[in-house]
């Protein structure tokens, strides 16, 4: 077993040897931009008399029309297939099994029907009813377990269902007046 004092010089002496290779090594390299370090003897530049663009023989070249039997390359849009009028397009049929049909739209069982501002805050405050309940909601708090109230407009309420992260929209309705008693 080794004492104390020899495992902290063995170890300074492995720190002093990594960080000694560590420069020679990026020393030896050298500094400059990596990639081609020296250009290609058998390079040969083009030997070129007139500099400037002929356009009289540009303008020969686009007279001749493309006759292949593919796209021409050098025209922009693809000219349109002919389309006869016996002639049908036929959609590919889909294969596979058909795409799950989208969830249904969210339900919420309360009704939005009306809104407060508290004077102190200016944080607003919803009412809901859900059944005989009725339901003061401020805006980032949750209702039934389930729901949480995003945003209060001036005529709509913006909930999150926490399960799912769906959202929906419960426009104001205006409640049914109470009847009272008739003389």
């Amino acid at each position: 077993m080794m004492s104390r004092r020899t495992e902290i010089s063995i170890l300074v002496g492995l720190l002093v040897l990594l960080v000694a290779l560590f420069y020679f090594n990026n020393r030896s390299q050298d500094p400059g931009i990596p990639g081609v370090l020296a250009a290609d003897g058998k390079f040969q530049p083009l030997d070129v008399h007139e500099p400037q663009l002929r356009l009289d023989l540009l303008a020969n070249l686009q007279k001749l029309a493309y006759s292949g039997s593919h796209r021409n390359i050098f025209v922009a849009a693809p000219p349109a297939p002919p389309h006869g009028p016996e002639q049908a397009v036929a959609l590919p049929e889909r294969v596979g099994p058909a795409p799950p049909a989208p969830p249904p739209p969210l339900q919420v069982a309360a009704e939005f029907f009306g809104f407060a501002t508290t004077p102190t805050t200016g944080k607003r405050v919803a009412f809901f009813t859900s059944g005989d309940d009725v339901l003061l909601v401020a805006e980032g708090d949750t209702f039934l377990n389930r729901f949480r109230l995003d945003q209060i407009g001036n005529d709509s309420a913006d909930v999150e269902e926490l399960a799912t992260g769906r959202h929906a929209s419960l426009q104001m309705v205006q409640p049914p007046a109470e009847q009272g008693p008739t003389p």
